[in-house]
């Protein structure tokens, strides 16, 4: 992906018109295949500046798939009267150095942090290895087992980084799966007792901590079984997921 930079200075008479026209101009700009995600951002210290980013799946794609694309037309139309007001545009590679901050807590430290895991993945695996569905599954667990997961759960919900360290990360991960062959009515056992086991526990039950815990146990139980299957040929390296509020792995086309 690559990220656009343009940066417009804008009387204060036309701020509004300006801004307006950017909402239309997002219809368009939003149905684009190539548009990932764009914000259009007004300087504090000089009101006049305005700097849009947007997301582009390549730098390629911007300049010949957009740009010669159905959904020009009306974005540029909208745009045209303030391209004279563009002091900059440029494209830029992200690098290496990223990440977020922390006025807004991680999921690891919302859920209580690893006592919190701990007891999460005792609970689960209690109701697992009692399930006749997928407790065969289970039925030569390593006793460190559930403590496993809940470095593993820490580590994608913004704790610390232990299960890379001790375990191997995500190919330690992916070998446990491999060959399971897995069924769908036991992954979604798998997923409710995770669930239940949740309640039993007292993990939050916020609308906000729920349905991103939800979306991930959904996302990691899906890859897992079709990880499982005969004849499966995942990437035996991966980066380790990382899960935020409502944040899943940025969806790269053609992989």
């Amino acid at each position: 992906m690559i990220v656009e930079y343009i940066r417009y200075r804008v009387p204060a008479e036309q701020a509004g018109a300006f801004e307006a026209a950017y909402a239309r101009a997002a219809v368009p700009l939003a149905a684009a295949p190539q548009c990932v995600d764009y914000e259009l951002s007004r300087c504090v210290d000089e009101p006049g500046v305005y700097v849009l980013r947007i997301t582009w799946t390549s730098a390629e794609d911007h300049r010949d798939g957009f740009r010669r694309g159905e959904h020009f037309a009306a974005f540029f139309a909208e745009i045209k009267p303030y391209v004279e007001r563009i002091e900059e545009m440029r494209h830029y590679e992200r690098t290496a150095v990223a990440g977020s901050g922390s006025s807004v807590p991680t999921l690891y430290a919302w859920a209580g942090g690893a006592e919190a895991l701990e007891r999460l993945t005792d609970a689960f695996y209690a109701k697992v290895l009692a399930d006749d569905l997928v407790g065969p599954l289970f039925a030569h667990m390593d006793a460190g087992h559930p403590r496993y997961v809940a470095l593993w759960l820490g580590e994608v919900f913004g704790g610390p980084s232990a299960y890379s360290e001790t375990r191997g990360g995500y190919r330690h991960m992916l070998a446990q799966h491999l060959g399971k062959a897995i069924t769908e009515p036991q992954h979604r056992r798998w997923a409710a007792l995770l669930m239940d086991a949740a309640d039993d526990v007292g993990l939050p039950d916020d609308p906000e901590f729920r349905a991103a815990f939800a979306s991930y146990i959904e996302w990691g139980t899906r890859l897992a079984l079709g990880n499982s299957q005969p004849g499966a040929q995942p990437p035996p390296s991966a980066p380790m997921p990382h899960w935020g509020w409502g944040v899943a792995p940025p969806y790269v086309p053609g992989t």
